[in-house]
C-alpha cells in the first residue's frame, strides 16, 4: 500500500480475479492505499503476491465483514465474481448488497465492472449506455438487477461496461479458457462464432485505466455509466491478430458446442456457457461517445502489442527479454 497516511484509500473485493486485480494495479500506481478483503489473506498473498496490497480478512458474503474492511475508503471496487459461471443467483445478488450497505454506510463510491450480459440482441450491433435491456440468459437478468440494485441504492455510484476481458495473466476468460491453451506453445486457436462477426473485447490495463481515470474524477453524478469499446474485432480478424502476435500461422477450430450440450446436464459451467452463445452470433460493440467526451480519449493499447503481452502472460508464448525484466 501507499505510504502517505494521506493518500485515499480504495477496497477491492475480487483482486485475485482478473478485472479487481488489474484496477488495483493500477490504483496502486496512481499512489491510492488499497484493501484487499479475502477469506484467506494468507493464501491470496501467496498465490495472488501484488506487491504493495494490504489484504484483509473477510467474506463479501458477510456483510459486517464488507463494512469493517470499508472503513476509511473512498472507493470500493465490486469486482467478485461467482467462479466458473456457477451459482450466481445465490451469489453474485448478495455480495452486492453487502457492497452497497458498505458504501452508504461509509459514503465510499462504488466501482462496478459491467458487461454485455444485460443486453440482447434488440441493443446491438451498438449498443448506447441507456440501450433497453432485454436480456435472453438467467445471467443476464441478474446483471440487470444488480444495476438496478446499484442505481436505486441511494450510494454513489460508477459502473463501466465493457466487452469479453483478456490480460497478461491466466483468469476465467475466453482467451484463456476457450480460445487459446494456457501453457502450450500456440498452434491453434478455436472459436466460438462465426468469424465474420464482430465481437467486443477489452484489454484488462486498458479497462483498468479506464476506470481509475474515471473514478478521481471530481465531475462525476451520483449514478455514472460507461461504456469501455475496447477492441472489436471480427474473428477472422482476430486470429489474424493472433498470428500476427505469434508470429506464425495459427491452425482455426470452431468449439464443439454439441460437446458442451451433451455435457451440459454434468456441468454447471457447460450449462452456462452455452446460455451465452447468443453473444457470439450477434454482431456485438459498446458505444463509447460518453466516455471519450468525459476522458478525451480511451486508453487502447494496439491489440497486437496487448495480444502478445497477453499469450505471455498465458505460457502460451516464451517471454520477451524486456517483459522478463519487468
Amino acid at each position: 500500500m501507499s505510504n502517505k497516511p494521506d493518500a485515499p484509500l480504495a477496497l477491492v473485493i475480487g483482486a485475485t480475479g482478473g478485472i479487481g486485480g488489474a484496477v488495483a494495479e493500477r490504483l496502486l500506481a496512481g499512489g491510492w492505499r488499497v484493501r484487499a478483503l479475502h477469506r484467506d489473506p494468507d493464501a491470496a498473498r501467496r498465490t495472488h503476491g501484488r506487491a504493495g496490497l494490504g489484504w484483509v480478512k473477510g467474506d463479501a458474503m458477510i456483510e459486517g465483514q464488507v463494512l469493517a474492511a470499508a472503513q476509511g475508503a473512498r472507493l470500493i471496487v465490486h469486482a467478485a465474481n461467482p467462479p466458473g459461471y456457477r451459482n450466481w443467483a445465490g451469489l453474485a445478488v448478495p455480495m452486492l448488497a453487502n457492497t452497497i450497505a458498505a458504501a452508504k454506510a461509509t459514503g465510499a463510491r462504488i466501482l462496478f465492472p459491467g458487461n454485455v450480459y444485460n443486453f440482447g440482441p434488440d441493443a446491438w450491433p451498438v449498443a448506447v449506455e441507456g440501450a433497453a435491456q432485454n436480456p435472453l440468459t438467467r445471467k443476464g437478468r441478474i446483471r440487470v438487477q444488480m444495476e438496478a440494485a446499484l442505481a436505486d441504492s441511494g450510494a454513489k455510484v460508477l459502473i463501466v461496461r465493457a466487452g469479453d476481458f483478456f490480460g497478461p495473466t491466466p483468469g476465467g476468460n475466453w482467451l484463456a479458457q476457450g480460445l487459446v491453451k494456457a501453457g502450450r506453445p500456440l498452434t491453434a486457436v478455436t472459436y466460438p462464432g462465426p468469424l465474420d462477426r464482430p465481437h467486443a473485447w477489452a484489454w484488462l490495463p486498458d479497462l483498468a485505466e479506464t476506470m481509475v481515470r474515471l473514478a478521481e474524477r471530481d465531475d462525476l453524478a451520483q449514478v455514472e455509466v460507461f461504456h469501455h469499446r475496447g477492441h472489436v474485432l471480427t474473428g477472422a480478424e482476430l486470429v489474424e491478430a493472433l498470428e500476427a502476435a505469434a508470429g506464425r500461422r495459427l491452425a482455426v477450430q470452431k468449439l464443439p458446442w454439441f460437446a458442451l450440450k451433451a455435457l451440459a446436464p454434468f456441468n454447471e459451467t457447460f450449462r452456462e456457457m452455452l446460455e451465452m452463445r447468443y453473444l457470439w452470433d450477434e454482431a456485438l460493440a459498446l458505444d463509447n461517445a460518453r466516455l471519450v467526451a468525459r476522458l478525451g480519449a480511451e486508453p487502447h493499447t494496439p491489440v497486437v502489442e496487448a495480444l502478445r503481452a497477453a499469450l505471455e502472460g498465458l505460457g502460451a508464448l516464451p517471454r520477451r527479454p524486456e517483459a522478463l525484466a519487468a
